[in-house]
């Protein structure tokens, strides 16, 4: 059995969240033993054999057509969609229902839903990170129940063991409030991040890939006039500060639009971090009641919560659950369950 991981051609132009778990997953899968690379699409003597499984990380225009194709070639492939959605199903269902009736009259318009629902449909097997996820493909795409299954994002192990001394003995304090992500991105919430920590009379620490993008610009200069918020331009994920800065900090904030369910969230919260988050996309799965939800289109609650956050002592039990539940090797155990199931079909 070979893995070949797979994804949208621009996704190493924006390091995120998508990027990371392709890198954990083929790691984790390699100390395992099962054979894994990337998915060459310009590999002229590329062959997809029968025991050969392709995984799609995102279901959407952007990996249309490797699904397509894929289903045409003959090969098995397995898709974890990265689908969300602020509507319910039963509103999914009517879009989906209206766009049908259109389609004679709109031949060749088509929605981000039908993308997702297409690579979805051709998949041997849907696993998406969480079941309001699931949820959404089953009863709002019509995402066959029987073949989706739920396989949640993980973190690594070595955020266990981070240590504040490296920041420190850079910068010379501790305990302020930390984002780790995008800004510019409007998913990333970042003017009312911004908005929210000019108000709040504590150090706060900003690590981002500023995108060039007009609200990306906005940040900037928000930032720039905020006396007490330090930008850090885009860390590697493996250097070391980054896991330092996790481990100094007193709250991790991330109050994005939706999150599936931030995995920076995840990493700072095995170093012992409180953390400030989203309600919206599946984050009450991971992190329960052990965390405070922040709404992100409120300013004035994302102040409320840090404050909070920033008063509260820290404590290990979001900690041990994260370490027992969501350590990467135990998800690639999960996955490699139902690679071995498409293969033996």
């Amino acid at each position: 059995m070979r893995i070949l991981l797979a994804a949208n051609q621009t996704i190493m132009l924006n390091k995120g969240g998508p990027s990371y778990v392709i890198k954990e997953m083929k790691k984790e899968l390699s100390a395992l033993g099962i054979a894994v690379e990337y998915f060459d699409y310009w590999n002229d003597n590329l062959k997809i054999q029968k025991e050969d499984v392709v995984h799609i990380f995102l279901a959407a225009v952007s990996t249309y057509h490797l699904a397509v194709n894929l289903h045409q070639y003959g090969a098995n492939y397995v898709v974890t969609p990265i689908f969300y959605s602020k509507h319910s199903a039963k509103v999914l269902k009517t879009y989906r229902f209206l766009e049908k009736l259109s389609k004679p009259i709109l031949k060749r318009s088509y929605s981000d839903y039908y993308f997702t629902r297409t690579v979805c449909d051709f998949a041997d097997y849907v696993l998406p990170n969480t079941r309001k996820e699931a949820s959404l493909l089953v009863n709002g795409l019509d995402i066959n129940p029987q073949k989706t299954f739920v396989i949640p994002n993980g973190v690594e192990k070595r955020f266990l063991y981070a240590d504040e001394s490296l920041w420190v003995k850079k910068y010379g304090y501790k305990d302020f409030v930390l984002y780790v992500g995008h800004l510019g991105a409007k998913r990333k919430n970042g003017i009312n991040i911004i908005k929210a920590l000019q108000k709040i009379d504590e150090k706060a620490v900003i690590i981002a890939n500023v995108l060039n993008t007009p609200e990306g610009k906005k940040c900037r200069e928000m930032i720039e006039k905020s006396p007490h918020i330090t930008l850090i331009e885009w860390l590697s994920h493996d250097d070391e500060m980054l896991m330092s800065a996790y481990a100094a900090c007193k709250v991790f904030i991330l109050p994005t639009l939706y999150e599936t369910p931030g995995i920076a969230a995840m990493e700072a919260a095995l170093t012992g971090a409180n953390i400030v988050i989203t309600p919206f996309g599946g984050t009450k799965e991971y992190f329960k009641d052990m965390v405070l939800y922040a709404n992100p289109y409120s300013v004035e609650d994302i102040v409320n919560k840090t404050e909070q956050a920033l008063i509260l002592p820290k404590n290990d039990k979001l900690k041990n659950h994260i370490a027992k539940n969501f350590l990467w090797k135990n998800i690639a155990e999960q996955t490699i369950k139902f690679y071995e199931k498409v293969v033996r079909k």
